[in-house]
């Protein structure tokens, strides 16, 4: 099987002959699969699967192939001229790569090269503000972090995390006067500056703030299920238990996990 066998097999499935489901989807309709897919990617990579890795890259490549074929049979362009459109791009933004006269050793002076030479594509040139280019559609703890880097770049940044850690204790506070205020439009306004903040740490302390809270909503998951297998094996209702001896379960969870976390 060739690329170009599989140009053919996306052509084929949108022509007249083709897949009903595959010649009623547009650019918009796609969208959410494109999303979904993405992130059923995360999750063989989490999941260290070669295989997995294997068949959701394969989903994704569909559905850039789709929104090409879409884009083709409009006249706007085709998988051609993405391919040649990002070769340009790979060359154009690694001069230290391709017999350029830029230097870059490290990744931090590779990010600073490329994001210099982004600042005199065409496509840039009538961007008001430094923080234009986040998507709107951005996760938005993805959105916050890109926004808080780009502002860092032109020194509107905290000095070290310390800093931060006060300013999440400020923040907590704040929300915790609405609370005692019992207004919904403080709380949420304050929360929102609470989860803000928090970004700002996850960017000192390097570590991904999406991922990051990913990860900490998987291993609730995980510790839920052995508590609802203790009760289970115990018969218990865990609608019909107290905080407190949910509470004795959850503990016992967190205990088997420490003590064996590959199980």
């Amino acid at each position: 099987m060739t690329w170009s066998n599989l140009l053919q097999i996306v052509s084929k499935l949108r022509s007249p002959e083709g897949c009903p489901w595959d010649r009623k989807q547009t650019h918009e309709s796609l969208k959410r699969f494109l999303l979904e897919e993405t992130y059923e990617l995360f999750e063989a990579i989490d999941g260290q699967d070669a295989s997995s890795i294997k068949d959701e890259l394969g989903d994704v490549l569909l559905q850039v192939l789709l929104h090409a074929q879409i884009a083709s049979e409009q006249g706007a362009f085709s998988m051609e001229d993405v391919i040649e459109n990002l070769s340009e791009k790979l060359v154009r933004r690694h001069p230290h790569v391709f017999g350029g006269s830029v230097q870059a050793d490290t990744p931090e002076e590779v990010v600073k090269t490329w994001d210099a030479i982004k600042k005199t594509e065409e496509n840039l040139s009538e961007r008001v503000s430094v923080l234009d280019g986040v998507p709107s559609v951005f996760p938005a703890l993805m959105r916050a972090e890109k926004i808080q880097k780009k502002a860092a770049k032109v020194g509107f940044d905290w000095d070290d995390a310390p800093d931060v850690v006060e300013k999440i204790h400020e923040e907590l506070a704040e929300l915790e006067k609405a609370m005692e205020r019992r207004s919904p439009e403080e709380i949420e306004d304050e929360l929102g500056d609470l989860l803000f903040a928090t970004v700002n740490l996850s960017r000192f302390v390097n570590v991904d703030p999406e991922f990051a809270l990913q990860k900490a909503t998987a291993k609730f998951v995980e510790r839920f299920h052995l508590v609802e297998a203790y009760a289970r094996e115990e018969g218990l209702d865990l609608n019909e238990l107290s905080l407190a001896e949910l509470n004795v379960l959850w503990d016992r969870a967190k205990d088997q996990r420490r003590k064996n976390p590959q199980a």
